[in-house]
């Protein structure tokens, strides 16, 4: 890795933490666990960064929060979020990343088809969700001691459509906003 992709790629992580500060305070109570966009965050930094730097745009993310800065759902703040009942669903956020970020990396290539390739990054961010739901649903379990049917209709449930939704979005923002960075990678290149 040369100097310009490390810098490009701290500049584009700093701009997919900064996104999901903005995002995720924006959020609707339901129950314990209210409706964010942060997720929609995670999803597109994973599909345009990677694993590597899509988890660091949500390290960053994270510390901003435990620090003070009021990014988590709802404006809040604090390590206190952290280890509440929603805990898992923060952190959950890296593995989304991970997960996503690698299965897409993997599984795609420049060559494919936009079709395919979206369908790639489809299964990518569901399978990355469905752990995010698993991490989360443990942990509120673990901190609230609720019963797992009780915790999937608090937990899961409310959030399938809205996160379909942000699923489709990311799907078709994702390749466009690919096909704006590679042409702004190759001009770099030209200077």
């Amino acid at each position: 890795m040369n100097l310009k992709t490390s810098t490009k790629n701290l500049v584009l992580c700093a701009m997919c933490a900064a996104l999901t500060c903005v995002l995720a305070p924006i959020s609707i109570p339901v129950g314990q666990v209210p409706i964010s966009l942060a997720t929609f965050a995670v999803m597109l930094s994973a599909a345009l960064l990677g694993p590597k730097w899509g988890v660091l745009s949500q390290v960053v993310y994270l510390l901003l929060g435990c620090i003070g800065v009021p990014v988590f759902a709802g404006f809040s703040a604090g390590v206190g979020c952290i280890v509440g009942p929603t805990g898992g669903y923060l952190l959950g956020y890296l593995v989304l990343a991970a997960v996503e970020g690698l299965l897409y990396r993997l599984l795609s290539s420049e060559k494919q088809k936009l079709l395919k390739k979206s369908g790639v990054l489809i299964v990518s961010m569901v399978v990355g969700t469905a752990a995010l739901y698993t991490m989360g649903t443990i942990w509120f379990i673990t901190v609230t001691h609720t019963p797992l049917a009780a915790a999937l209709l608090a937990c899961v449930v409310p959030f399938l459509l809205g996160d379909a939704v942000k699923i489709a979005v990311v799907t078709v923002l994702a390749p466009q906003l690919e096909r704006v960075l590679n042409r702004l990678n190759h001009r770099a290149q030209a200077v």
